[in-house]
C-alpha cells in the first residue's frame, strides 16, 4: 500500500507531470532542429542552383532578345527598301510613258511648245502656290537664277530700302522683253 500512496501523492505527481513535459519539450525540440536543419540545407542547395541558372542564363539571354530586336529592325529596313524599290520600277515605268514625260517637263522646267505663251503670274495670290513666281522658257538660265536669289532676299532688301530694287528689277525686266 505504501506504493499506492506513493504513486498517488502529489509530489510523486508533479514529479511525473514535469518528466513526460521535459520528454515532450525535447521532442519537439529535436523534431524542429532536426526539420530546420534539413529543409535549411535543402533551400541552400536550390537557391545555389536556381542562382547558377540565373547567372548561366542571364547573358545568353540578353543576347538573344538584344539579337531579336537587331532581326526585326533589319527585317524593317529591308522591307523599307523593298518598297523604296518597287516605287522606283513604277516611276521608271511611268517616265517611259511619254505623256508623263512631256506633263513632267513641262512642271518642272516650265518648257513650252512652239507657239504657245507662258505667264508668270505674280502677287499675293500666286506667292502661296509652290510653283509661284516660275519664269517661262524664253529668258536665259543665269536671268531666271538672278531673279530667285533676288526673290529669295527680298525680305531683308524691304528693310534697307524697296524703291531702289524695284527699279532694278523694272529695268531688268525692259531689258529681257527687248531681248
Amino acid at each position: 500500500m505504501a506504493q499506492n500512496r506513493d504513486r498517488f501523492s502529489t509530489t510523486t505527481r508533479l514529479r511525473l507531470l514535469g518528466e513526460q513535459t521535459a520528454a515532450r519539450v525535447y521532442r519537439s525540440q529535436t523534431r524542429r532542429q532536426a526539420r530546420r536543419s534539413r529543409l535549411t540545407g535543402r533551400a541552400a542547395l536550390l537557391a545555389l542552383v536556381l542562382c547558377t541558372l540565373i547567372v548561366a542564363l542571364a547573358y545568353p539571354t540578353r543576347q538573344y532578345v538584344s539579337q531579336r530586336a537587331e532581326i526585326a529592325k533589319l527585317e524593317e529596313e529591308r522591307d523599307a527598301a523593298r518598297r523604296r524599290g518597287e516605287e522606283l520600277r513604277d516611276l521608271k515605268a511611268r517616265w517611259k510613258d511619254d505623256a508623263y514625260a512631256e506633263q513632267q517637263i513641262r512642271k518642272r522646267l516650265h518648257q513650252l511648245r512652239p507657239g504657245e505663251t507662258g505667264f508668270t503670274v505674280r502677287g499675293a495670290a500666286s506667292a502661296r502656290r509652290p510653283d509661284a513666281g516660275r519664269p517661262t522658257a524664253d529668258r536665259p538660265w543665269y536671268d531666271i537664277l538672278w531673279e530667285d536669289v533676288d526673290t529669295a532676299d527680298e525680305a531683308d532688301r524691304a528693310d534697307a530700302g524697296r524703291g531702289a530694287h524695284a527699279a532694278a528689277r523694272a529695268d531688268a525686266a525692259r531689258a529681257d522683253a527687248a531681248r
